[in-house]
Order: structure tokens, then C-alpha cells, then sequence
């Protein structure tokens, strides 16, 4: 992909074509597996985007009133929805415009049956194995004394519940999902000859180069002709892997210590993921700290002093007004960016498969002000 020169920084650059390859392997596995696969949304929520993903996939995965509203406004396919504790004047809502309906507890599922077994939608409740598979405290949903879903000990199968759902994996492969499954199993085998549908959450980075896709398949296709269920699968982060770019600004070079290059972009506002995984995005032309003869610690715009997007060197030195590719821009970073100190967040572009650029989100002042009082 080729990024126009001259262009207006900061930006959120998303290349259609890297999608679009992605979504073809989703498919793929879909039609191998016989599964269903949702966008979560919770990832990648660029609807201008839906008629395209919604070509390959069955519909969307939300967290939530609002992420459910989208997918109903701009996908209009299945639109499933799973919150930790619904809110009471939204859930009518919800009930309206939502296909799957999944409970965080037996007390969510207790407080809203009566309006739920009114309707003609499938409802489901998130369980937890307790199973973890990975180092990540912030994203592990089977760490110690986790809220997400309902333990082997306080669950039981009520009436109107057609399908469960468990999510416990993060830019995981497919032999982690072999292990938890085991362990789902082991605990909630018996309730799973009486479902409808099984929900195998999200985190498989089904994208990414090295993935077992056989193995994936094989688990699903074992998984269905055992207990005669349909399965679901609900990845963010594979739909838009390695498709978006964060294009900034060397606004100033400091010096104490290291030099610093001072950017129009930042961590803590643009990609928040960066503090809190913690990562080191990847940069189109840069190596690792002092491989090269010019290394540069890469700041963000904010008073933070924490707002440190990383270290990394070059053939050459940088100079102020050069522009900084960031990689994997797509995911967690539109979704979750914010305007701390009054930053302002970086325009949406995309690129198309005959190399169109064009910016379709510009934003200003008045984003800033009005999400304020």
C-alpha cells in the first residue's frame, strides 16, 4: 500500500484491499468449518465499512446498547449482543434489535426472563472454565476472581436458554482454543447436548501468518458432529489485522539523555493499547533501539510523561516535519482513542483496491467540546 505524500496528519489510514483479504480467509474457514463468524465490534467498528465485511460474514458481536444499534443501523445481519450487567431502560432496546441476547450471570438471566421469554430472540449465558491460557492480568477473562461469565459451581441450565458462550483468548492460536476447550468440556460437556448454538467467543488471530487454520476447522467440525450445535465465533482483531496504518508528524527532536522525537500523535489518546498491554507498535523503516546509527525515543503530544510510544533506530536521522508509519492501526485504536487535554483525534482514511486515497472522517474543536459540559 502506498500512502499519498503531502497528506494531513495525524490519520487512521485503513487499506480495504488487507481487509478484504483477511475477510476471504474468515470465509474460508467458515465454509470448511461449517461455523458462523461475527466482527466484534469491540475491535473494529468502522461501519463505513459493514457492506464489505458483511459480504463474508454472518453479522456482529456487540458489548453493548450502542455497538448493537450500529450493527442494526449498518450491517443489518445477525446482531448479537453480550454485556457484563444489562441497564434497565436500555434492555427493551436490546430485546428489539438484537438476535442473540447473552447473560453475564444467573441473576441477569433471573431479572430479565419474563420480558425476554416474551419475545422470538435466542438467549444465551457466558460461562468461565477458569482456564486461563496466557500472561495478559488486563485481558485474561478466566484470571483469578474474574466477573465474566458464570463458574462450574453456581451454573445451571434454565429454561429459554438455547446457547452458551465462553471467551477466553487473546491474539491466540488455535491450540490455545484446543486447551480451553478441554477444559470447557470437562465442566460444561453435559449441558451441551441440549443447546442450539455454542459461542467460542473471540482472541483467535485466524490472520496472522502461522495460524493452524486445520487444527481450527478440525476442533469446530469435531465440536458440532459430537453435540449437534452450531458454532459461533466472534474475532475482532483478525478482521482488521496488519490493515490500518497511523500515519504522524516529527513535530520536534528534545535531547536528555536519548533524543526524543516529539509527535502530533500520542499513545495515551490514539493508541491506547501501547500503555496498556504494554507494546511497541511496529514502524514502517524503523529497527530496534541502536541496531541502527540514529535511535529516537518516539513521544506523544500529551503532558504525560508516560505518553512514550517506544525506541527505535534508523539508517538516518530523523528531522522535524518527517512523517511516522505507524503499523496494525486498524484494531483498539479508533474504538478507544480519546481527547485527553484537548488533543485532537487523528482523521479516518481508507484506501481502496485501485489505490484511492480518501478521507472519510474529519475531526475537530467541536468533538473535543461537545463530548464535555
Amino acid at each position: 500500500m502506498k500512502i499519498p505524500e503531502g497528506i494531513k496528519t495525524p490519520v487512521y489510514v485503513v487499506d480495504e484491499g488487507l481487509i478484504e483479504k483477511n475477510l476471504k480467509i474468515l470465509k474460508s474457514v467458515s465454509d470448511r468449518a461449517g461455523c458462523k463468524i461475527l466482527l466484534a465490534q469491540k475491535a473494529f467498528s468502522m461501519f463505513r465499512l459493514y457492506p464489505l465485511i458483511g459480504r463474508y460474514l454472518h453479522g456482529t458481536a456487540a458489548s453493548g446498547l450502542y455497538e448493537a444499534k450500529l450493527s442494526y443501523e449498518e450491517m443489518g445481519k445477525e446482531n448479537h449482543v453480550f454485556s457484563t450487567a444489562y441497564i434497565e431502560e436500555e434492555f427493551d432496546e436490546i430485546l428489539e434489535i438484537c438476535d442473540h441476547i447473552i447473560f453475564n450471570s444467573m441473576s441477569q438471566w433471573e431479572k430479565y426472563k419474563e420480558k425476554a421469554l416474551k419475545s422470538n430472540k435466542k438467549f444465551g449465558i457466558r460461562i468461565n472454565p477458569r482456564f486461563s491460557t496466557q500472561s495478559r492480568g488486563i485481558y485474561d477473562p478466566c484470571g483469578k476472581g474474574s466477573r465474566l461469565g458464570v463458574i462450574k459451581d453456581r451454573f445451571y441450565l434454565p429454561k429459554g436458554i438455547s446457547g452458551l458462550h465462553f471467551h477466553t483468548l487473546c491474539e491466540q492460536d488455535s491450540k490455545d482454543l484446543a486447551a480451553t476447550l478441554n477444559a470447557v468440556e470437562e465442566q460444561f460437556g453435559k449441558y451441551f447436548y441440549d443447546l442450539e448454538w455454542v459461542n467460542f467467543g473471540g482472541g483467535h488471530h485466524i490472520t496472522r501468518e502461522g495460524y493452524d487454520i486445520d487444527l481450527l476447522v478440525k476442533l469446530i467440525v469435531d465440536f458440532k458432529k459430537k453435540y449437534n450445535t452450531e458454532v459461533y465465533l466472534e474475532p475482532g482483531e483478525a478482521i482488521a489485522l496488519n490493515a490500518g496504518f497511523l500515519v504522524s508528524t516529527v513535530l520536534d527532536i528534545t535531547e536528555n539523555e536519548i533524543k526524543t522525537a516529539i509527535l502530533d500523535t500520542s499513545a495515551a489518546c490514539h493508541m491506547p493499547d501501547v500503555l496498556e498491554m504494554p507494546y511497541r507498535p511496529k514502524v514502517i523503516g524503523a529497527f530496534d533501539p541502536y541496531e541502527k546509527p540514529y535511535t529516537y525515543r518516539f513521544g506523544g503530544l500529551t503532558c504525560l510523561a508516560g505518553d512514550i510510544i517506544g525506541d527505535y533506530s534508523f539508517e538516518k536521522e530523523l528531522k522535524i516535519g518527517d512523517r511516522v508509519i505507524f503499523c496494525d492501526m486498524a484494531i483498539y485504536t479508533m474504538v478507544k482513542n480519546n481527547t485527553f487535554i484537548g488533543v485532537k483525534l487523528p482523521d479516518i482514511a481508507s484506501i481502496d483496491s485501485e489505490g484511492n486515497y480518501k478521507v472519510v472522517k474529519r475531526f475537530g474543536y467541536e468533538d473535543f467540546k461537545e463530548r464535555l459540559s
